[in-house]
């Protein structure tokens, strides 16, 4: 390979989205450039990968994983281009650095969930052993109606104490849910902050709409990772548009989505997500025409590969808005 080498760095699983796991690597490019130094020491500090509202600086996380959804590490500055409503940008800023993260698990509660919710415990177990000593958590669980069963904690061992008081019955409340949880990150500690859904259905209890959950969500700053483990039939409407529901909600914040059919996949799907978040780079960049009027900024990343290397995926937030 030409002048590049690819070092197998980790063991992991397999999750290509949407379909079942078999065995992967964790992939390390070795750059032939060094990457980009921070302008700013505080910038290096604060650790953020989240989108800011200013027009002074735009911090965009990107996940970069290839065609079996091997996460992809060890990429340059030069290999990404940002454009901001279709206008190339100069990129800043680039750096890739495991800090710590503000963690929301939301797990459906609801009767479906009865012959799943012993494997969606071990998968939040299995996420909390892969994340970051300095993470914090909460969780809230759902099903006539959320609620946040533990507040946030920097201790797992506080977390899996939670889980044990779950018990699964009722109808699925998805949306308030992460209304719910969303308004609780106002209290995180990071400015990294991320949800991971764990649901087996559609919604059939919120008051909130799809559309207002949305918009709260484009708003907010948060990834919204989920995991979907749906029967092979549906008995309702709501749960045939449970896998569309999900994808679109992860899709607008640049997180991933998995649709499972076995629940046994569930603890290596919730570890592959505690990797790519710690396995993410951030893009900074000045807006080339900064104006504060609250309007919606559509933000694309193009990945140019390291010649000799495949077609890779790369995952982005698809905007912020500009402040008012």
């Amino acid at each position: 390979m030409q002048s590049m080498s690819l070092v197998i760095v980790a063991m992991l699983v397999n999750l290509q989205p949407g379909f079942s796991q078999t065995d992967i690597d964790e992939i390390h490019v070795q750059p032939r450039v060094h990457t980009s130094t921070l302008d700013s020491i505080t910038l290096a500090k604060s650790g953020t990968a989240v989108i800011r509202k200013t027009v002074q600086l735009v911090l965009v996380p990107v996940t970069v994983t290839d065609q079996y959804n091997r996460i992809v590490t060890g990429l340059a500055q030069n290999n990404f281009q940002v454009y901001e409503n279709k206008s190339p940008q100069q990129i800043k800023n680039f750096w890739m650095e495991d800090t710590p993260v503000s963690l929301g698990i939301v797990l459906d509660v609801s009767g479906s969930m009865d012959t799943k919710i012993g494997r969606a415990r071990d998968a939040i177990e299995a996420m909390l052993r892969s994340s970051n000593p300095q993470d914090e958590f909460f969780l809230t669980t759902f099903a006539d109606k959320p609620a946040l069963l533990h507040d946030f904690t920097s201790d797992p061992e506080e977390i899996h104490t939670a889980l044990l008081l779950t018990t699964a019955k009722g109808r699925t409340s998805l949306l308030d849910a992460i209304v719910l949880s969303l308004a609780n990150m106002r209290n995180a500690r990071y400015q990294r902050k991320a949800l991971v859904i764990i649901s087996d259905g559609g919604d059939n209890r919120s008051r909130y709409t799809e559309k207002e959950v949305k918009s709260i969500i484009k708003e907010a700053d948060v990834l919204v990772y989920s995991i979907g483990i749906f029967d092979s039939e549906f008995q309702t409407v709501e749960e045939a548009l449970g896998p569309e529901l999900l994808t679109e909600i992860s899709g607008v914040t640049g997180a991933s989505a998995y649709t499972l059919d076995n629940p046994s996949d569930l603890p290596a799907t919730a570890e592959h997500i505690s990797r790519e978040l710690r396995n993410q780079y951030v893009i900074g960049y000045s807006p080339d025409s900064p104006r504060c009027d609250g309007k919606w900024r559509k933000i694309k990343v193009k990945l140019t590969p390291p010649h000799g290397l495949p077609a890779m995926k790369v995952q982005f937030r698809t905007g912020y808005y500009a402040s008012e």
